[in-house]
């Protein structure tokens, strides 16, 4: 069987008046992420995971932000595009492993539901998407609660249809 993997990273700036999104979740937050789109670098990082497995290039080139048509899309609009391509490929999803970096909010409360989202978006089972979450201690611009930042790692299988 020939699989594929793919690495993603997704880094934003946490700013005043913006709503928080990550993993396709909303979490309550004084802050939110700066960005073309609404900045769910979770969602972002999966993103570029998948591309990276089909040898897709990064959702920069596949959704410029100089293109006034992303301007505040839904990153789950995102990552179904993505998620289309790689059946488009004659792949599926075999599983996702994520890592969030964030000072705060605690994510722990939020991570069922943004598994059962990218889930449902990838067409797999709950149980093949992994989230953790952990902190920077304190150190940079995550640690001084400026930033957070996601990572992502995916393998795909050929599909068997």
């Amino acid at each position: 069987m020939q699989y594929r993997v793919g690495i993603g990273y997704d880094i934003h700036r946490l700013v005043q008046g913006r709503p928080l999104f990550i993993g396709g979740a909303q979490i309550p937050y004084v802050k939110g992420l700066l960005g073309h789109s609404d900045g769910d670098v979770l969602l972002h990082a999966v993103c570029d995971a998948l591309l990276g497995a089909i040898g897709g290039g990064d959702i920069g080139q596949l959704f410029p932000d100089t293109d006034p048509k992303y301007q505040g899309i839904d990153s789950k609009e995102l990552l179904k595009a993505v998620a289309d391509l790689v059946r488009e490929k004659k792949y599926t999803v075999n599983n996702v492993d994520t890592i969030i970096v964030a000072e705060e909010p605690k994510m722990l409360p939020f991570e069922k539901e943004m598994r059962r989202k990218i889930s449902a978006i990838l067409e797999i089972p709950e149980d093949r998407v992994n989230i953790k979450a952990k902190t920077s201690e304190g150190m940079g611009e995550i640690g001084k609660i400026e930033a957070i930042a996601s990572y992502a790692i995916v393998s795909i299988v050929p599909r068997e249809d």
